[in-house]
């Protein structure tokens, strides 16, 4: 192209476009480092170099694409979080559909899982301890917070209203209360066994999550009423 002759049509439209989308790309890589190492180094003890060096890229990188640690975090909660949600959600409802496929116990499918979890030394029941250490601190984060919890129930509600029609749960609490306390349930279950894997047997999940769902254990139907 010689000088003073306009750019073709639309090159400069698809040049914006792959800038915007290496940009993107470059802090992903860099919410997923962060994830990685606040969850092993908390956001006090964690540095930007350290998240730098963990995505491959250079300390200038990151206060390109953010201001500070406290902004990644920040985004790391908007955005990594609900890709966590995602996973999870998907993971659980793939365990309760195969279960109920096969005519296995969803609840011992579902106590296997959070073994499973528990097991496996995951970065997530750290990172969302530190969510809400760093919620507690700074209140005008709590809102944030609050909402990716309640984002990550309702992504869970469908299969525990789907199981509450299954076994013909008693009324008076809502698939909505349900869900609140089975992933509470969860999340505590999982961190204690982490901890301390003789607290928390194998079945002890299951076992509740049937008492919660007034399912009787020795039948797999509907406790009866006394």
């Amino acid at each position: 192209m010689s000088e003073g002759e306009a750019a073709p049509e639309g090159a400069r439209p698809r040049r914006r476009l792959k800038q915007a989308e290496a940009k993107e790309r470059t802090r992903q890589e860099l919410v997923a480092a962060a994830a990685r190492v606040f969850a092993r180094k908390g956001f006090a003890g964690a540095s930007l170099e350290e998240i730098a060096e963990a995505a491959g890229y250079s300390t200038g990188a990151v206060y390109y694409n953010f201001a500070g640690k406290e902004e990644l975090f920040l985004e790391l909660i908007r955005s990594g979080w609900s890709r966590q949600i995602e996973r999870r959600t998907e993971a659980v409802t793939r365990v309760f559909a195969e279960a109920a496929a096969h005519g296995g116990d969803p609840f011992d499918a579902l106590s296997a899982f959070l073994a499973g979890r528990a097991g496996q030394g995951s970065d997530v029941s750290p990172l969302v301890a530190e969510f809400w250490l760093y919620a507690v601190r700074h209140p005008e984060v709590m809102d944030l917070v609050a909402a990716k919890m309640s984002e990550q129930d309702r992504g869970a509600e469908p299969v525990i209203a789907a199981a509450m029609e299954r076994y013909g749960t008693p009324d008076g609490i809502s698939p909505a209360e349900l869900t609140l306390v089975a992933m509470s349930l969860f999340e505590g279950l999982a961190r204690r066994r982490r901890m301390d894997k003789d607290a928390v047997p194998d079945d002890l999940f299951a076992r509740v999550l049937r008492r919660l769902f007034g399912v009787d254990s020795r039948t797999g139907t509907q406790a009866a009423e006394e």
